[in-house]
């Protein structure tokens, strides 16, 4: 990201944001719990491992959802005595569980499947249904996509972002969730598919069960690229480098600080940020000033970035423009 380029801060209010992913979290959740029964009838009476590991991945998504929704009720908490910070990790943990059981519940009872069926070669019986289904799957999966899809996008615009990088830097994870399990639900929709064309044509229960793997393999991706997601946040992710720069430029431009050596970030939850830094003041000033300055320095950061919670000022000795710059993430 450029260092120059100034992030504009979201305009829409944080409870919105909230409702809104609240939403997606909930259309998304009943809509793989009635394709989950759909794939499971379906599967059972072809007899497809692609279309029972299309159910395993529908119910492990339906759960995901279910974790999802926790994190962000749990998440939203407010502060306390024994949580001075809040409790906005909590809802990466819960994040993370839910990652974790798509790599157990839906990956491993796919490419499991898929290896059996390949090993054993049983014949698989009427595939109209499965068809059917997979198409009527498609279109409630597609729509459930792009309401996430347009949530991202819409947050991407705000600040200034690709809907791509937003996806790397967001710290909303439910939101996150919901688009990858999606965008891999339509994949493996298609995956199975093609993986039932294969077999009918073929003879073959090869097809089948090799689609069944691709399907475990797909979630094993996107349950990775979540967890990783979720753990760089529970250990405590600084703000993206280009927000960091931004938060270094306008301590250093308030009048009495002459820099800003150190500069620490934390994001606390998906809407809450902490700031810490050693600024060193004006020799000359007064105590009074430097807590004007203080205050000041609070509302700046705050009038720019919402998120940002705490901000936390620790008067230091310092050489006059040497700023710590190019902090935080850099993805």
């Amino acid at each position: 990201m450029a260092a120059a380029t100034v992030l504009p801060a979201p305009s829409e209010p944080e409870p919105q944001a909230e409702n809104e992913s609240v939403g997606t979290v909930i259309i998304a959740g009943l809509a793989n719990l009635a394709i989950a029964a759909a794939k499971l009838v379906a599967g059972m009476l072809s007899g497809s491992a692609a279309m029972l590991s299309e159910a395993a991945h529908s119910f492990a998504d339906t759960v995901t959802e279910v974790f999802l929704y926790v994190a962000l009720r749990r998440g939203g908490k407010a502060a306390d005595e024994e949580h001075p910070f809040g409790y906005g990790k909590e809802s990466f943990v819960w994040a993370f569980i839910a990652a974790l059981f798509t790599f157990v519940g839906g990956a491993g009872f796919s490419i499991y499947h898929g290896v059996t069926t390949i090993m054993t070669g049983e014949e698989g019986g009427d595939y109209l249904l499965s068809y059917i289904v997979l198409a009527v799957s498609f279109v409630a999966e597609g729509t459930s996509f792009l309401r996430a899809k347009r949530q991202v996008a819409g947050a991407s615009r705000k600040w200034g972002i690709t809907p791509y990088r937003f996806l790397r830097l967001t710290p909303d994870t439910t939101v996150k969730a919901v688009y990858f399990e999606d965008s891999a639900a339509l994949i493996g929709l298609i995956l199975a598919a093609v993986g039932l064309g294969l077999t009918e044509l073929t003879g073959s229960e090869f097809w089948d069960g090799l689609s069944s793997i691709a399907i475990g393999l797909l979630l094993l991706v996107v349950a990775t690229i979540l967890a990783r997601a979720n753990v760089s946040l529970l250990v405590g992710r600084a703000v993206p480098r280009r927000m960091h720069n931004q938060i270094a430029d306008d301590l250093a431009g308030i009048p009495v600080v002459t820099s800003v050596p150190t500069l620490l970030t934390m994001q606390l939850g998906p809407g809450d940020i902490l700031v810490a830094a050693k600024v060193d003041f004006d020799d000359d000033v007064s105590g009074a000033e430097i807590e004007e300055a203080s205050d000041e320095a609070e509302r700046r950061l705050r009038a720019r970035y919402p998120g940002i919670r705490y901000v936390f000022l620790d008067p230091t000795r310092g050489k006059a423009g040497r700023n710590h710059r190019d902090g935080g993430v850099d993805l």
